[in-house]
This record gives C-alpha cells, structure tokens and sequence, in this order.
C-alpha cells in the first residue's frame, strides 16, 4: 500500500540536516522532494505546492529537542499535515432508518458490487445488523449473478425481480421487502458506466429522490489516482453523496486519490477494500493511513483486530494449559484459526513499526497455515491431545497421511516442542513477577 510514495517521502527526510533549528535553507530540498513525491503519487500539483507550504510554515525556525532530530520533527509534521489533508477523524456510517437505506454509487469497474457484498458482511459480523441486498444494476445481468453469489457466501438475501428494468421500482420494492423481513439495513447496488454521463446521473438522482436513502456511498477505483478524484467530484455536485470508499488498495496504488479526494469534494473517505475476500474492508482512520505512508506501521488496528478474535474465557484456559505444559496441538489449531480470521498475514506483519519495509520483497503465503493443518489433521484424536507418544511410526503413518515429507513432520514437531517449552518459560515469568510485585518490600 502506497510503496513508492513511502519510499519518495522517506528519502526526502533523510536529505533534512541541521541541528537546534531548521531553516529555510536546510529544509528547502527536502520540502521540494516531498512535493515531487506527491505529485508523482497524483495528487493534483496545487494541492501539492499547498500542503507542503503549510509543512514549510510550521516547520521553520521551530527549535529541536536534543532528544529529537530535524528529520524525527518533520515526519510529525508531514505525518500531521498528511492526517488533516485526508479529513482528520474517521468518519461513521449512517444507519438511522428503519430500515436504514445505503446507496451505493461509482463507475462500472470500481467494485461496487463486491463492495456492497462487503459492506453487508461488515455489517452483519460486527454490528449483528440483519442485511437485504437489493440487485439494482439492471443493465448488466453479470452484476445481478455475482451479487446473488456473493450474497450466498455470506448468507445475506438478496431481492432482486426478473424483467424489471426500472432501477427506481426495483430499489423501492426491496425496501418494501426488507420491511416485511425485519431487515435492519438495505444495501442498494446501483448501475455503473464506463465514463460519467447525463443518463447514469439522471437515473441515480431518481433512485435517491425516490428512496431517501440514510447514506450514499461514492466507490472510486483508487487505482485509477487524479482521475477518481475527479470522478468524485462529479458525482458528488449531482448527488451531495455522504462519503467515499477507496477500493483496490492492495493493487499498485500511487496513492493520489487516497491523499487529496476528500480535500477536492469536501467528503470523508468512510471505507478502504482490499483484495477479494469478503472481509477485506476497513474503517477508514486518517491518522492511521498517514502513519502506514510514512512506515511507521499500524498497532492500534493490528490490536483492534486480535481483540475482535479474543474471547477472554478460551484465553484462561489456554493460559492454565501452558503453565501446566498441557498446550497441544488442538490448541495450536485454534489459534491458527484465529490468527487467518485476523487476516492476510502479510498485511497483518506490515502493521508493525518498522517490520512493513523489510518484508515488502518477500513473499509471504498465507497457504504455509494449510501445510500445518494438513499435518495435525492427519494426526489421531489421541496423538493431538498428547505430543509426546510421537514415535517414528506415528510420525511417518502422519507424513504419509498429510502428504509431506517425514523431514517435514519432525521439523514441525520439533518446532512446536520448542514453542511449549518457551510459552511455558514465559508464563512462569510473568507468574514470579506478579508474586514479587505484591511481596512485602525488605526496609533499607
């Protein structure tokens, strides 16, 4: 996400020199190579010259810290900068209505389809929010095929009418359908075109009149840079639409549309997708994407993120297991299991502070999880509560079973012996530190 540009804007720090103060004459060709970095991000160049004339402003003649570097100063500042230019604060979906209607807009090809499939699962897993999609690209029967698909994946209805060639009929009988059903939110897939034109705007300025819709969403490919920006705002002078989704971002994204759309339409970006999977969709944090531009990772949403797979009861059971070296590979399996939920794992490793960058050119399979399983899977009830009765037969009966080398299966046995025997350590630690925090205190 956004390589280049964190290469461009680090290397221009680093060219920062000077020590107590930052001046004019120190700070003006690292100010110059980030604006570059910008606009060859495509972002458009007067938003460019605009932003970094207001780094340039805050930054001089502020004194440094000892304990802080001229460059350690500049990357608060751009990364402050960066923050407000991409609108600030996270900005919440809409759901007043009941049902609550969201409207999804963009361009054919953006991933409005499989956005609003996203959408619908976000919703439905984290808000427990009972979901109707509503089918309302009539135009391409494609559209209609992949949404009733996607709806079966994640086991949310979808309405859709056979023949019905009117977008706004169709749109209102399935808010009449998601009445009758108890739905919470109705999700309203509309027709997209190749390039913006009079009859697509027409039409979805209808469905909006008509509908009344609690949230429009305005889904730009950001692959696409300057010209989704532009795009946006289009659409929005016509449909005054309540945010923007930024789809594509795990693709070869300059970033241009990311930094400066909410600057041109005055709209917070509400959603990021990445990928295909189904629950590859974000909130969108402003904060947090300038800290990932500028490599300085992303802690809090890896936090987020195992907190939402974390069930404190399982985790004292597991706890009790370690300490009386009882974990086994049932329990290894469940936290693989966990792990996958949280998703990609690269992504997940390049939310760690300084990790991202050295993992960027190595090629980290998410399908290395599936060799494991196979391997414990391919192990009896009794050989997976019990590690240690192991013996060569069993392990070659296992090798030969899960399809892998029996080198393979010791070194993988080898490893998780290694780990109990380090996650006990650790819990003995932790257990003697909190004795000795409450020990009574020895009087000097």
């Amino acid at each position: 996400m956004f390589e280049n540009l964190s290469d461009k804007l680090e290397s221009a720090i680093k060219t920062l020199k000077g020590q107590g103060s930052i001046t004019e004459i120190n700070v003006a060709s690292t100010i110059k190579e980030i604006r570059r970095a910008l606009v060859d991000a495509d972002v458009n160049y007067k938003i460019a010259k605009e932003f970094t004339d207001r780094v340039k402003d805050k930054v001089l003649g502020q004194n440094v810290l000892t304990a802080v570097s001229p460059g350690q100063l500049m990357i608060k500042i751009v990364k402050d900068e960066l923050t407000v230019l991409m609108g600030s604060d996270k900005a919440d979906i809409n759901l007043t209505g009941k049902p609550a209607v969201v409207l999804i807009a963009g361009l054919q090809g953006s991933g409005k389809t499989t956005f609003s499939a996203k959408l619908a699962n976000y919703l439905k897993s984290k808000q427990a929010k009972k979901v109707l999609l509503v089918a309302g690209d009539v135009y391409r029967p494609a559209a209609i095929d992949q949404l009733k698909v996607l709806g079966e994946q994640i086991q949310v209805e979808v309405f859709t009418e056979e023949g019905n060639q009117q977008p706004v009929d169709l749109a209102q009988k399935g808010i009449a359908q998601a009445k009758e059903m108890g739905a919470d939110v109705v999700i309203i897939d509309t027709a997209g075109r190749l390039a913006v034109d009079e009859e697509m705007m027409t039409e979805i300025a209808a469905i909006k009149k008509k509908v009344d819709p609690d949230e429009i969403l305005f889904v730009v490919d950001s692959m696409t840079g300057q010209d989704a920006v532009n795009t946006a705002k289009a659409f929005n002078d016509r449909l005054d639409f309540d945010g923007v989704v930024l789809t594509k971002l795990d693709g070869d994204t300059r970033g241009g549309a990311a930094l400066s759309i909410t600057y041109v339409v005055e709209k917070p970006v509400k959603f990021v997708s990445t990928g295909e999977k189904l629950d590859t969709i974000e909130i969108f944090h402003p904060d947090r994407m300038a800290q990932r531009i500028l490599g300085m990772g992303d802690i809090v949403s890896l936090v987020e993120k195992a907190q939402e797979q974390y069930d404190e009861e399982q985790a004292k059971k597991l706890q009790k297991k370690i300490r009386k070296n009882q974990f086994d590979f049932n329990d290894f399996l469940a936290q693989l299991k966990q792990i996958r939920k949280m998703g990609n794992l690269k992504d997940l490793l390049g939310m760690i502070p300084g990790v991202g960058k050295s993992i960027r050119d190595i090629d980290i399979d998410d399908d290395a999880f599936n060799k494991i399983e196979v391997i414990i899977l391919s192990m009896t009830p009794e050989e997976r509560t019990n590690p240690q009765i192991l013996n060569g037969s069993r392990r070659k009966r296992i090798a030969d079973g899960s399809g892998r080398s029996i080198q393979e299966v010791n070194q993988f046995i080898k490893q998780f012996d290694e780990m109990r025997k380090m996650m006990k350590t650790f819990t003995k630690l932790n257990t003697a530190g909190r004795s000795l925090k409450g020990a009574p205190q020895l009087r000097k």
